[in-house]
């Protein structure tokens, strides 16, 4: 009986110092899949093998082992975006990757590389002024710097260079 009270002398402090925001601060999940849907269809897909949830005012999330993003528009095409390092400033609507960034477009069959890039999702754009190259079947450009909309279908490259296929015979 002596113990028994002994263990439950002060629940108050007990329950204060786990409410408290020093051991609060942050949410950490693995093997995170995550969907943001319109109208019924899946709009975006998220997948990370960690999420650092952080209880800050903006709202950050943390990907330290890197995330992949797919994006899909009305007609389901598909955009991936990669990277080994993402940050996401939730009120803001910003991520940011870093390390080894990919972005795929089914769609037009292009791929883009970089080290760094910015992602405006209210405003659907991508961003980087990091060294950029674009790949695709029949070129490869390489810039310093590029502002492209999220699904990749228009972009635009600063201070570039470009290897072309050129038909012999036009």
């Amino acid at each position: 009986m002596a113990v028994m009270l002994f263990s439950c002398s002060n629940p108050d402090a007990l329950v204060q110092a786990m409410g408290s925001d020093d051991t609060l601060s942050g949410i950490i999940a693995d093997s995170v899949v995550f969907y943001r849907s319109d109208s019924g269809m899946v709009s975006i897909e998220l997948r990370t093998p960690r999420m650092v949830r952080m209880e800050t005012e903006d709202e950050i999330m943390e990907f330290p082992l890197g995330f992949d993003v797919y994006m899909y528009d009305k007609q389901q095409k598909k955009t991936e975006l990669h990277a080994d390092y993402g940050k996401s400033y939730g009120k803001t609507g910003l991520i940011e990757a870093q390390g080894n960034v990919v972005v795929k477009n089914f769609g037009s069959d292009e791929t883009m590389y970089s080290d760094k890039l910015f992602w405006y999702q209210n405003l659907k754009m991508l961003y980087t002024r990091s060294h950029v190259k674009i790949v695709t079947p029949d070129k490869q450009i390489e810039a310093d710097s590029l502002v492209a909309k999220e699904d990749f279908s228009e972009y635009t490259m600063y201070s570039g260079s470009a290897l072309l296929d050129i038909d012999e015979e036009e």
